[in-house]
């Protein structure tokens, strides 16, 4: 059976994936991408039955998604209250007390097609962008294994009765989600560095022409 696996570069869990579609006896034809990438040619001429996204940059345009005979599925990094883009740093900001991660079939639009199966975890109040990623990460290649298991024992992949909740995050939204105003209480600043403060990724005010970052306690 012919597989297209899309996924993440440099990403453990996406080799770990791959992997386990060898054990499991797929042909499979993987390619690893980043932002920015553009589509690899054999990728985009791919024909067969089967395409799994997982952590993909890439957004598979309509003419590749016809060309899966079976399906076409990805693995979102959160549960359906959270389609889009910074979908674990909008839960973070909204003090979600569980989370999780999705797989659904896969849809031109990005995070609108059939879910198949979830996975969830609870938060609590000590979670922040690192701890979210790392946990959904692992929650998702749990996931992975799952629905391929399933599939190996079904033949095919099941819609679950669950609903996307929202319309897909936009990256604009996202990056609104960084700034800081002056007219901003405390609550309101705590939880968006909560939310988005990861390594170089930090909130910022823009005063009088000029922008000034957090740097985080630990950089200090």
């Amino acid at each position: 059976m012919k597989v297209l696996f899309l996924a993440k570069k440099g990403d453990d869990a996406s080799s770990s994936a791959l992997s386990y579609l060898h054990d499991k006896g797929f042909d499979v034809e993987h390619h690893f991408g980043e932002w920015g990438d553009k589509l690899p040619h054999s990728a985009a001429q791919w024909r067969g039955d089967i395409i799994i996204s997982y952590l993909s940059r890439w957004i598979v345009p309509q003419a590749l998604l016809d060309r899966a005979n079976i399906a076409a599925i990805n693995f979102h990094p959160a549960p359906p209250e959270y389609p889009g883009i910074g979908c674990n740093n909008f839960a973070l900001y909204n003090n979600e007390k569980t989370f999780g991660v999705t797989c659904h079939h896969m849809k031109a639009a990005v995070d609108t097609g059939e879910i198949i199966a979830t996975k969830e975890f609870d938060l609590d109040a000590s979670d922040n962008v690192e701890s979210i990623l790392k946990r959904a990460y692992d929650a998702q290649l749990a996931l992975f294994q799952e629905v391929i298991d399933t599939f190996v024992k079904d033949g095919k992949f099941a819609v679950a009765n669950k609903q996307w909740a929202r319309k897909p995050y936009t990256r604009k939204e996202f990056e609104e989600l960084f700034i800081i105003t002056p007219q901003m209480d405390a609550d309101e600043v705590q939880r968006r560095v909560r939310a988005v403060s990861f390594r170089q990724y930090q909130p910022y005010i823009k005063l009088h022409g000029h922008t000034f970052k957090l740097v985080p306690n630990e950089a200090q």
